[in-house]
């Protein structure tokens, strides 16, 4: 079961990815390097287009097709799944608090996601 708004896109489309690119660069007030996966919007002509007209201050890295090891979020599902083995949640409600728990105590412990991309080989340095 779908929980959303009805009428609302599940996800991003390429406008909106380019309204949040706009509004990134309009708060930040600088260069902005993004690095995207394959996902079909990421790939769209409209999206394609809408990188174009901001070479000036977006620079564009695309992964390979199928790069898990180049993804720190691979790393993180990877850990998010060790920890739901042998669960046996009583429905999906269940499953979703204890997943969004398991998330949210990751997003505190800094070490296990700095290890998530180190993993992939990037560095991380201070601008």
């Amino acid at each position: 079961m779908r929980r959303g708004r009805r009428g609302e896109p599940k996800g991003f489309t390429a406008r909106t990815y380019a309204r949040l690119l706009d509004a990134a660069h309009a708060q930040l007030g600088g260069q902005i390097v993004l690095v995207w996966d394959n996902d079909r919007q990421h790939l769209s002509r409209v999206m394609r287009d809408a990188i174009e007209t901001r070479t000036s201050w977006l620079t564009v890295f695309h992964l390979p097709a199928y790069a898990p090891e180049l993804t720190p979020a691979e790393g993180v599902w990877s850990s998010l799944r060790r920890g739901l083995a042998n669960l046996a949640p009583r429905g999906i409600d269940q499953l979703a608090a204890i997943v969004k728990t398991k998330l949210k105590r990751m997003q505190y412990h800094h070490g296990l996601l700095d290890g998530f991309i180190t993993e992939t080989g990037f560095v991380l340095e201070p601008p």
